[in-house]
């Protein structure tokens, strides 16, 4: 083990930046499983379009519900340890267990409620995960490192998914689904041996047994009680900019959801694949996205802004719905649909990594779990939305409705970034700092 002073993410811009690259990585573990290698399966070997769609719904709604995540870290943590990574290893632990409990009960396709409910519960321990790193990196990070820390978390979660993806879906192909669940579990397990190496902050316990104190700043922006943390998120989710910010994660979200249920369906039933080459091509999209959103998504949002290039991606994700519904002919060609996948996988990131500042900057440290858990589950209940309308789309028209209701949304999403204007730098109004900074309610001593 390395000296006491090595390993600190306040001490190391290096540090953090990996560090929630690699826990991004852990949480697109399960995702690439549940979301995309699962429902490719489920496709190639005769479910329908509601058994998926259903099955993704239920994988999907633990990240819509993870705004109660959010209070619950706010309110309860173990300060010795930091303030969020008790809850991060904690979490992984629990995905581990979830997964081999997966492999051993060993789910078939036509369980669908047992599939639905095994992405449900292994992705609502991801969640925690995901709300407690998503809460490090607002607490954590400088303001000059934001846009690179957004590239270097969604990059390494499309990396994570991309790996997870294609590595499962062959195991799927040559062992069955238990050799994926054990698989994905052995690989989370590696990622939480780094995180129980490291401190967030100087003096702080690395085990929960180790010899430690809280830190100084952690205490003094604790608040112990539920009631300022209700009210303080409130007054920030409640300005007008932050309500307008909403509908905008909304339609992020409703896009993913709807083309993760059509990839599976578009390629099984149009091109006539099997599960080894949709994943195949999914985990090759995914893995390009994470490379480029590590170099060229935090250098897009330096040199452009997080506005201006959520524009430009929204523009895009209107040009890829028309495309796909102009060339309705072609469905079965295998490059039109390697540019549906590439395009949505690649700049759904792109989008996201652009976005995220925006979300981070709207966001006080003293509720930054809180408030920021409740932007993403705004974009994560437009992935269920997503998922549920999808398993409609008979009575909606079919697939091209599908590109209709998505390309609808994108022009809504892309009229608000172009009307409202958004904060350029982190931190709330002035007001509300104040007000937060004078809340009532006890505080975390010092120990």
């Amino acid at each position: 083990m390395q000296p006491d002073g090595r390993l600190i993410l306040a001490q190391s811009g290096s540090l953090r930046l990996f560090t929630l690259f690699i826990l991004y990585v852990a949480q697109g573990v399960p995702i690439g499983l549940f979301w995309f290698a699962i429902p490719a399966w489920m496709a190639t070997n005769g479910a329908d379009a509601s058994d998926i769609g259903y099955v993704l719904g239920l994988t999907a709604l633990p990240w819509t519900l993870k705004l109660v995540n959010g209070f619950i870290m706010d309110r309860y943590t173990f300060l010795p340890m930091g303030r969020r990574r008790a809850w991060i290893a904690g979490a992984q632990c629990v995905m581990i267990a979830l997964l081999i409990a997966c492999a051993v009960m060993r789910p078939d396709v036509d369980d669908i409620l047992l599939l639905g409910i095994a992405g449900f519960v292994v992705n609502m321990a991801t969640t925690f995960q995901d709300v407690a790193v998503d809460g490090l990196a607002v607490d954590i990070m400088e303001e000059e490192e934001r846009a690179r820390a957004s590239g270097m978390m969604f990059g390494g979660q499309s990396i994570g998914i991309a790996m997870a993806t294609g590595l499962t879906g062959v195991a799927i192909a040559n062992f069955g689904p238990s050799a994926a669940y054990a698989l994905a579990a052995c690989f989370i397990a590696l990622i939480t041996a780094h995180i129980l190496l490291l401190r967030e902050r100087d003096g702080e316990r690395r085990l929960p047994w180790s010899e430690g104190r809280t830190h100084p700043r952690n205490a003094e922006i604790h608040l112990g009680a539920w009631w300022p943390i209700i009210t303080n998120t409130a007054k920030s989710l409640l300005l007008p900019v932050s309500l307008l910010w909403l509908p905008i994660l909304l339609v992020r979200g409703f896009h993913m959801g709807m083309f993760t249920a059509i990839t599976p369906v578009l390629g099984a039933g149009e091109v006539g694949w099997d599960e080894a080459a949709i994943t195949g091509a999914v985990g090759t999209a995914q893995l390009v996205a994470g490379i480029l959103g590590l170099s060229l998504g935090g250098w897009v949002g330096d040199r452009f802004g997080a506005k201006k290039a959520t524009i430009g991606y929204f523009i895009i994700f209107m040009a890829l719905s028309t495309l796909m519904l102009a060339a309705q002919s072609i469905w079965s060609d295998p490059s039109l649909y390697y540019v549906f996948v590439f395009g949505w996988v690649v700049f759904d990131i792109l989008l996201t990594v652009a976005a995220l500042p925006i979300s981070m900057r709207l966001c006080h440290p003293s509720v930054a779990a809180t408030q920021f858990t409740l932007y993403m589950a705004c974009s994560n209940f437009g992935i269920s939305i997503g998922a549920w309308v999808f398993g409609l789309s008979g009575s909606l028209g079919g697939l091209p409705g599908m590109f209709i209701i998505v390309l609808g949304l994108h022009g809504i999403g892309l009229l608000l970034m172009l009307v409202v204007k958004f904060p350029r730098r982190a931190g709330a109004p002035r007001e509300i700092v104040a007000e937060v900074a004078e809340a009532p309610g006890p505080r975390a001593p010092v120990s």
